[in-house]
């Protein structure tokens, strides 16, 4: 037995065991072979599966929390790659890696070194199923947005256990990586109707391929995983019960805890099921983000809300300005809306699908009001004391409140005792204009009377 490995990895790096074994070790690997191992470090342990990686190699992937040195024992049914044992060491976090992407309360997200995460995602579903051409566009249209997240479908095609397929996907994944964006992979959405058998599988495929699928992309620190997004649509698993058994061989098996949910319409799913970290969800009316942030108690994601298009249906030929709208609407009642766009030109690629060039014009104004929340507390929380406008504040603090299709000429307030810095935002135009005088107690703030504004209220430092 030949062990092919490395002696260091950094904090939410990836220690890659390799194990070469000769070929027939590799036949019907997947329901004969079983391979794992435990890593101990302190007071830590973990298990991660391996997986077959062609030409007689094998592989065991982890992703180490902690600092210092791990050991590790391999377990096998094959006498060849059981007992093997090591060590390597875990070294400090590189400057760039703040680790994975956890919930941090009912509302917001971090990095897993505390690091403050807001999602700004979009829709780019078979993106790495395209010509290499394509693919390179699209990852340099993704380097020069201001998209943190990217939904992405795993396999919608036949061959689901391809280890070409999947050493691809996983460049594709690193790729975004560099490019500071998570991967949210929908592991059972199939764009061909379910007749590459994503949809059919038995019981014990479906745990076969969940299985394969956390050995080989669990370890690394920019996945999330999502089963589908319709969950009743679903040929094979539309009940609770389904979701809830493919639920616990994921929480099982994915040592790495990564976020797990479904994407559902409005009402459609019962998301204080444990297992689900995040709410996740289709509506045109973003407006119901602070009501499932209330009912669940957990932070809420309107993934699909409409996409800025030309397409000849209602949900892929938002304007910009509405889709604007709707993703600030989103954003400031506490939630997080992300972007779509189908506009198709003469190459027939929609960007929902296949990736390629970002068309729109919302894009950069998406931009804009992630760099004001960029700027604003990220303990900031939906306040319901004004119905009429969308805010979010830190009491006696900071307030950020979005106005939107009101067309306000003023708005009056009444803060807590200190002086205020208030600036006027225009979020279409891109402009904020500060007001000169400081305010305090009861007052008034008049207003341009147009679309798409907001504005924000910043205690002044040092002023009581």
């Amino acid at each position: 037995m030949e062990l092919n490995l490395t002696n260091k990895v950094e904090r939410w790096g990836i220690y890659e065991l390799m194990l070469n074994a000769d070929e027939s070790c590799a036949e019907n690997f997947f329901s004969d072979i079983r391979l794992s191992a435990q890593f101990e470090h302190q007071l830590h342990t973990a298990e991660a599966e391996g997986f077959y990686d062609g030409n007689g190699q094998y592989c065991i992937r982890y992703m180490p929390r902690q600092e210092g040195v791990w050991k590790y024992r391999t377990s096998s049914n094959h006498s060849k790659l059981d007992g093997l044992i090591g060590e390597f060491t875990c070294t400090e976090a590189s400057s760039d890696n703040h680790g994975p992407i956890e919930v941090k309360d009912h509302t917001h997200f971090q990095y897993a070194d505390g690091t403050p995460y807001t999602p700004i995602g979009t829709n780019c579903y078979n993106w790495h199923q395209q010509s290499e051409q394509v693919q390179e566009l699209t990852l340099r249209s993704l380097g020069k947005s201001p998209f943190n997240k990217v939904r992405m479908n795993v396999s919608p095609t036949a061959d689901l256990l391809n280890r070409t397929y999947f050493s691809h996907l996983e460049e594709r994944i690193q790729e975004l990586a560099v490019l500071g964006i998570q991967a949210e992979l929908m592991l059972f959405q199939s764009e061909d109707g379910g007749m590459g058998g994503i949809n059919r599988l038995s019981p014990e495929e479906e745990e076969r391929y969940l299985r394969y699928v956390i050995a080989r992309l669990g370890a690394y620190r920019n996945i999330w995983w999502s089963f589908v997004n319709e969950p009743d649509d679903n040929r094979h698993n539309g009940s609770k019960k389904d979701w809830n058994r493919l639920a616990r061989i994921i929480k099982e098996y994915d040592y790495g805890s990564h976020l797990l949910t479904i994407l559902s319409p409005h009402r459609g799913y019962d998301f204080g099921a444990p297992w689900i970290t995040h709410v996740s969800i289709k509506h045109t009316d973003v407006r119901v983000a602070s009501d499932y942030t209330k009912q669940y108690a957990k932070p809420v994601i309107i993934e699909e809300c409409g996409c800025e298009g030309n397409l000849d249906t209602r949900l892929g030929s938002l304007t910009p300005e509405e889709l604007v709208c709707r993703i600030w609407e989103g954003h400031l009642r506490g939630g997080h809306v992300t972007h779509g766009e189908t506009y198709l030109g003469d190459d027939e690629l929609l960007w929902q699908l296949h990736g390629g060039e970002l068309r729109g014009q919302s894009v950069q104004r998406i931009e804009f009001m992630q760099g004001i929340l960029e700027d604003a507390p990220h303990h900031m929380t939906y306040s319901s004391d004004r119905l009429d406008a969308a805010t979010l504040e830190v009491r006696g603090e900071y307030y950020l409140q979005y106005f939107g299709p009101h067309r306000f000429a003023f708005r009056e307030f009444a803060l807590p005792e200190g002086k205020y810095q208030a600036d006027v935002i225009d979020t279409w135009n891109m402009t904020i204009a500060p007001l000169t005088q400081l305010l305090e107690g009861r007052f008034r703030i008049n207003l341009p009377g147009k679309l798409y504004h907001a504005l924000r209220i910043r205690k002044v430092s040092g002023c009581s």
